[in-house]
């Protein structure tokens, strides 16, 4: 049998941490999931998804995620069922998650310009453009190939594949 369960979506509040009397963490939040088709008015509808998580990953959920953050859960489904106080009997399906993987920089939401985690320092030196390479060291943007008009010769036998 297979129960497998991958997510990406953003939470939609805060995570909620708790601790059993034995002192085990666990953490649950909801996770929203865009459906990748839109309805008949043309809106994106998105799906509500319970999801808990246990000891310390349940913690680092707890600290690091919080409403708005995009994440992705893996785990498996789980229906459970208890008396309400109106003494009806009440059924939950959730997603017990494995494993939460942070999709965002911590600061993303800060609107540091792209800086994606660089420090004061470092956005001190490189403050004309958040993306240039301190001095010495190349940067994604030194294109060895261009500005230059002169052809290449690649033979099969220069490729690795």
């Amino acid at each position: 049998m297979i129960n497998r369960v991958v997510l990406v979506g953003r939470l939609t509040k805060d995570p909620d941490l708790r601790y059993t009397p034995a002192g085990v963490a666990v953490a649950t939040f909801t996770l929203a999931v865009n459906r990748t088709f839109s309805n008949q008015s043309g809106d994106r509808e998105a799906d509500f998804i319970n999801c808990v998580i246990w000891r310390k990953p349940a913690e680092n959920v707890a600290n690091f995620l919080k409403k708005g953050s995009l994440a992705g859960v893996e785990g498996r489904i789980q229906t459970r069922s208890y008396d309400g106080q109106d003494g009806k009997k009440v059924y939950v399906t959730e997603v017990v998650a494995d494993s939460v993987q942070f999709l965002e920089p911590r600061n993303a939401s800060n609107n540091q310009g792209g800086s994606f985690g660089m420090n004061q320092q470092n956005q001190g030196a490189n403050a004309g453009n958040p993306f240039e390479a301190p001095s010495g060291k190349p940067s994604f943007n030194d294109d060895p190939f261009g500005g230059t008009s002169k052809t290449i010769d690649i033979t099969d036998d220069d490729l690795p594949f």
